[in-house]
Formats: structure tokens, sequence, C-alpha cells
């Protein structure tokens, strides 16, 4: 088997392995660009727990990432295995509360205000890059 094979088949696991994922250049503590930035801004505002992956540590991982997806740019979310999409897409999306609806925080949030028990604690996961 390829590196190639090999490591688009780790991504898959990585998609396929995590509810929410997020490939971005750095990480949740320490994104390296603004797009990243404001996807897991977005993400950590709303206590969606999420995996993380820097795609800066091994440019074939964005290679592949993209070929897989078909989408060119980074960040790229993935909830439930399906491609989101990018930083623009995330943003439209939680200004409307689609993004809410499709993590499913909005049921957590009204749980939460019936039941008088705050969410868990959700930080984000971040993925050793073994890609």
């Amino acid at each position: 088997m390829s590196e190639t094979t090999q490591l688009r088949e780790a991504i898959q696991g990585a998609i396929a392995g995590n509810p929410v994922i997020l490939f971005m250049k750095g990480t949740p503590e320490a994104p390296a660009c603004g797009f990243s930035a404001r996807t897991v801004a977005a993400l950590q505002s709303l206590d969606a727990p999420f995996a993380a992956v820097d795609v800066l540590g091994d440019p074939r991982i964005r290679q592949e990432l993209s070929g897989l997806s078909g989408w060119p740019t980074i960040p790229q979310l993935f909830i439930e295995g399906e491609l989101v999409g990018g930083c623009d897409i995330v943003m439209e999306m939680y200004e409307t509360g689609e993004l809410q609806e499709a993590l499913g925080v909005e049921a957590a949030q009204e749980e939460e205000a019936l039941l008088g028990v705050p969410a868990a604690d959700h930080a984000p996961l971040s993925i050793e890059n073994r890609l």
C-alpha cells in the first residue's frame, strides 16, 4: 500500500471516527490563520466538542484532504462525515442558526434551560498528526 493511500485512509478514518472534525491551520489553542481562528471561535462559542487536525505539519494532508473533499481551501469542517465547508460557509451557517442545528446544540441548550443543569464542558480534541 502506498504512502498516499495510507494517508488518504487515515484522513477518511479521522473524518469517520469523529462526529465533528476541523482540518485547520494551527491548533484550536493557537490558530495559524484568521479563517481557522474564526471557525474555531464559532465552534467554541457553541460549546460544540470537535476534533482538530493541523494541516501545516505535513503538506500532504492538505493535498489529500482537498482531493477527498473537492474543497480547495482550509479550514474544512466535517459534521457526521459530511463536508460542511470552509470559514465563510461556517460563519454564514452560524449567523442563521444552521450550524447550531447541524451540531445539535440547540437541543442541548433547551434541555439545559428546562432542567437547570449546565451542559457538559466541551474542550476541542486535538488529533496528533499521525496522518
